[in-house]
């Protein structure tokens, strides 16, 4: 999953610095959403802007984090997925920042924040993580998911 939604982002990464401008908006559905080509240099919502090794460093203690603790990781599906969407996501995104010192977002729903498929990762794969969280509580769930 992880390498998945990594590949997913870079690709759509690239192809949007390809084929569009920076700034550049493609109207999609008219005042509601919009591809839009921004670069990004803070977290999510442009919050902590120019902190580009914060963040490095905040995703290479997120991977070591892992694989330290990746053998104690329920094998449950929830939780399989959750952890290779937040870790590719995480990936892309901090790919981008290394490479270029900012992240490259395109979705945009004029309501929100501008983001991209990392960012989608992320958040859902929080989001399935949390789940797993309420659902099984202390209970390890269903080791074969």
């Amino acid at each position: 999953m992880a390498f998945f939604i990594l590949v997913l982002d870079q690709v759509s990464k690239f192809e949007i610095c390809r084929l569009m401008e920076l700034h550049e908006s493609i109207p999609v559905i008219p005042g509601i959403f919009h591809i839009t080509y921004i670069l990004n240099k803070g977290a999510a919502f442009g919050i902590l802007e120019n902190q580009r090794w914060f963040f490095l460093a905040v995703a290479i203690l997120l991977f070591v984090l892992f694989f330290v603790f990746r053998k104690k990781i329920p094998q449950h599906k929830l939780v399989q997925t959750g952890a290779g969407m937040l870790l590719g996501g995480a990936l892309g995104n901090a790919l981008d920042r290394f490479l270029n010192g900012s992240v490259v977002d395109f979705f945009d729903f004029r309501i929100w924040p501008v983001f991209n498929v990392a960012d989608i990762g992320i958040v859902v794969g929080v989001g399935l993580l949390i789940g797993y969280s309420w659902l099984y509580g202390k209970d390890d769930g269903d080791k074969n998911g």
